[in-house]
């Protein structure tokens, strides 16, 4: 294994290195090295400015409020999310000194301060979510023991959730956590044969994504996603389901925890964006679920859209960013596979990136992978060869005068609708940038 870190320019390794390599390099592990926090950065570095963080998933189940228990720096930023309407009025603070800090004895306040909260509101919450923050980490805090209390001073449901950074290489990270936390809630109901849930992202999946035209095609009546609960009593709904559909690994555990608790079992759906996996996903889940999945439609149209603008397009040089919805180094093979130039991916490699990695060092062995946690990506320059398009906000961001495709919204998107959608918005972007290139040009001349 060659030096990691190369002091004069940005650290990377090749995707041939990477795919040859039997371990997982220092580089892509934050806790071998000091942390550059490139995507959070743009993301106002907090927890919950932008996407979904603690501070917003905490909050996802309709009439709950948050008490944020921490020193008044972690709380500061939270004010960026209430200035949006939804979250008004749903943030309150517990601040901790430096005795605090020292002794604990902020807890012991914690449970007047949920029933203070629950008293004043006009309209009475049903749940109060805790957010913690390092402090307590380092102290120990036994918080579902404080929640217990919590619970029995103020008559309604308490839950903790963890905005613990020291955490997040852990087997438990925040975000997996605060999911086990949310749906811990649910209680045993009779079920429905007709129900289904849709678990893993605290917002919802876009609408025109065709598994709900396949489920409803099965006589399925009722979705239901923890986002579009409109109501505490609709949200426990959810228990009812025949099973559920897990959209992203962090929801795993809680998953399971219902699987367990519930008896509700589960099946597992990754987001592609090459229609061939798409396609083989849907087969594998029709017998898991025993439900018929006539997808050749949709499979040809997304394979046709996918392979009519690649085709098109050969001579585009493409990065790719983390800050996406979508696993990058799956989008780097689908792209690199019908021919076009993936140079560079901005990622995190995890024992997941492997099979693309082995892949795509077959047709791609030389596409440059970065670790935007590296503190050499201060010292990144731009290639001698111009990146025509940066798909996410953060490879945008390295990448100024390319065309943009941030591909971050809250919104979901999945499936055969997924590939359509992100072609759509990559040809929109490049063909605007070749306009306006075009435009500049003609007024200099």
């Amino acid at each position: 294994m060659r030096n990691e870190m190369r002091m004069e320019k940005a650290s990377f390794y090749t995707v041939r290195e990477l795919a040859e390599s039997d371990r997982i390099p220092d580089l892509y592990q934050v806790t071998k090295h000091l942390v550059f926090s490139s995507p959070a950065t743009l993301a106002y570095n907090s927890p919950g400015a932008e996407g979904y963080g603690v501070k917003r998933a905490g909050l996802s189940i309709p009439q709950s409020v948050m008490l944020i228990v921490s020193p008044g720096c972690c709380g500061r930023n939270t004010s960026q999310i209430s200035s949006m309407p939804r979250y008004r009025d749903r943030f309150f603070y517990l601040q901790m000194d430096e005795t605090d800090l020292i002794t604990g004895r902020h807890l012991k306040k914690i449970p007047g301060a949920v029933a203070e909260i629950v008293d004043f509101l006009k309209d009475k919450p049903k749940l109060v979510m805790i957010c913690a923050t390092c402090a307590d980490a380092l102290l120990g805090t036994d918080w579902e023991r404080v929640c217990r209390k919590a619970e029995e001073e103020s008559g309604v449901k308490v839950r903790p959730c963890y905005m613990y950074a020291l955490t997040r290489e852990g087997l438990r990270p925040p975000m997996v956590h605060v999911r086990q936390s949310l749906y811990s809630l649910l209680e045993e109901r009779g079920k429905d044969k007709t129900a289904v849930n849709l678990l893993g992202f605290f917002s919802p999946v876009s609408e025109d994504w065709e598994l709900f035209r396949y489920l409803k095609s099965a006589l399925v009546q009722s979705i239901r996603q923890l986002s579009t609960c409109e109501s505490y009593d609709e949200f426990l709904r959810m228990a009812e389901a025949n099973f559920n559909i897990v959209l992203n690994q962090e929801c795993r555990p809680a998953a399971d925890d219902l699987a367990a608790r519930l008896k509700i079992p589960y099946i597992e759906l990754q987001r592609f964006y090459e229609p061939d996996r798409i396609h083989r996903q849907y087969g594998a889940f029709s017998k898991a679920a025993d439900i018929v999945v006539e997808d050749e439609e949709d499979y040809h149209q997304a394979r046709k859209a996918l392979d009519t603008f690649t085709a098109a397009n050969r001579d585009l040089h493409v990065s790719i960013g983390e800050c996406v919805n979508a696993d990058p180094f799956e989008l780097a093979l689908t792209l690199a596979s019908r021919g076009l130039s993936v140079d560079e991916i901005f990622a995190p490699v995890n024992v997941l990136s492997r099979w693309y990695l082995k892949k795509l060092s077959l047709i791609s062995p030389d596409t440059r992978v970065f670790c935007s946690q590296s503190p050499s990506m201060l010292l990144y320059e731009e290639p001698e060869k111009e990146i025509d398009l940066a798909i996410g906000k953060d490879a945008a961001y390295y990448h100024p005068r390319a065309a943009h495709v941030f591909w971050n919204s809250d919104v979901q998107p999945f499936g055969y609708a997924a590939v359509r959608a992100l072609v759509r918005e990559i040809a929109q972007a490049v063909g605007s940038t070749m306009k306006s290139a075009v435009e500049e040009i003609t007024v200099q001349a």
